[in-house]
């Protein structure tokens, strides 16, 4: 018999880019938009978040914060800034882009 490994690598832990603060940076992991929102479609919301170039493994920062709730935030995407409301950001699974990301919350 061989020795196999049989060890499963640790899950990446990832989070909603909505639930991020200011300075956060990471990789986008998934898409996932759970029901319609304000009559727009849960699939025009993910058609629009890809036009806007987020797609998985893409590199992701938080610039700004909006002054009232923390909304709309700009968000640095491929080298390109872009305004999102809190609310879209939530379908925007990320994850640590390494030891240099900070915190979320």
């Amino acid at each position: 018999m061989s020795d196999l490994d049989t060890s499963i690598p640790e899950a990446t832990q990832t989070t909603p880019l909505g639930l991020a603060g200011r300075g956060f940076r990471g990789r986008v992991s998934a898409i996932v938009v759970n029901g319609d929102h304000l009559g727009v479609s849960a699939m025009e919301i993910e058609r629009r978040l890809l036009e806007l170039g987020i797609v998985e493994g893409v590199s992701v920062q938080i610039l700004h914060e909006g002054p009232i709730g923390r909304d709309p935030i700009a968000v640095r995407v491929n080298g390109t800034t872009i305004a999102l409301r809190r609310r879209e950001a939530m379908a925007i699974m990320v994850g640590d882009h390494g030891p240099a990301a900070k915190a979320i919350g």
